[in-house]
């Protein structure tokens, strides 16, 4: 039955990730994520439900319009695969965690799996246009606040000076580069990580999102992919990924950080 339930969920998760790329496309652009049909980018003709079916209308259609054939992006499938093993990840980690209280499973998992969905938006919206949006940030501020008083109240107060440590941290970093090595939308998200992680999880998250940028980066510029001191890179999803990092490993990790640091 559990092997049964988690193909559910899986399957649950690559339509979730179908409604994920759906905010990725009309948030930036300002469109409304609940109404309207979705379209082809390039020809706007609406997409019939056979276009629709998650990772296997791609391959179906072999990545064309069935209309104007211009290329589908490979972003659809890869979103919807990535939020629906990332949604069987969080189960299996709850249940092996103890993280699944039994009066709140519903709840637990609404938060959880909302919050997973919102951060792989994220990643994907900074990476492809550069902004992270207010609405999402807002709505899992939302989500957060109230989950963390009712679920974490005896360690909200920790949250909290997470969340305005990670926050001075990184605004700090945008008043000394004026902008241009850190955005606004990078200081908001600092302060949700904050709220979604505490102490010490939001150093680890931190940690490996300045240490995955860096090896990028030199990645990149040994690549003549960028410039050094000269180009930039969205630092959201590197931000997204030392959240899930933090999520999942945080506590072995800070272990080996405080072995490090002697802490």
């Amino acid at each position: 039955m559990e092997s049964v339930f988690l193909i559910i969920l899986f399957i649950f998760g690559l339509c979730a990730g179908s409604f994920v790329n759906v905010v990725i496309d009309r948030i930036p652009k300002e469109e409304s994520i609940i109404f309207g049909r979705s379209y082809c980018d390039k020809c706007k003709r609406r997409l019939g439900w056979q276009e629709l079916i998650p990772i296997i209308s791609f391959f179906i259609l072999k990545r064309k319009c069935k209309s104007c054939k211009a290329l589908i992006s490979w972003q659809y499938p890869i979103v919807e695969l990535v939020t629906g093993l990332m949604f069987v990840v969080t189960y299996i980690f709850l249940m092996a965690n103890g993280g699944l209280q039994l009066n709140y499973y519903l709840v637990i998992i609404i938060y959880y799996l909302t919050i997973i969905s919102s951060l792989i938006a994220i990643f994907v919206i900074d990476l492809k246009y550069g902004i992270i949006p207010d609405k999402i940030l807002a709505l899992m501020l939302i989500i957060l606040l109230p989950y963390s008083i009712v679920f974490e109240k005896n360690l909200f107060l920790s949250f909290l000076f997470a969340a305005l440590g990670s926050f001075a941290f990184f605004f700090l970093l945008f008043l000394i580069t004026k902008g241009k090595g850190m955005g606004l939308g990078d200081v908001k998200l600092a302060f949700i990580m904050g709220v979604l992680l505490g102490f010490p999880k939001i150093v680890v998250a931190l940690y490996v999102a300045f240490l995955t940028g860096a090896i990028v980066s030199i990645i990149l510029v040994l690549c003549g992919k960028k410039k050094f001191g000269k180009s930039t890179i969205p630092f959201a999803p590197f931000m997204v990924f030392g959240t899930f990092a933090a999520m999942f490993l945080g506590n072995q990790i800070w272990k080996i950080i405080a072995t490090i640091l002697n802490l």
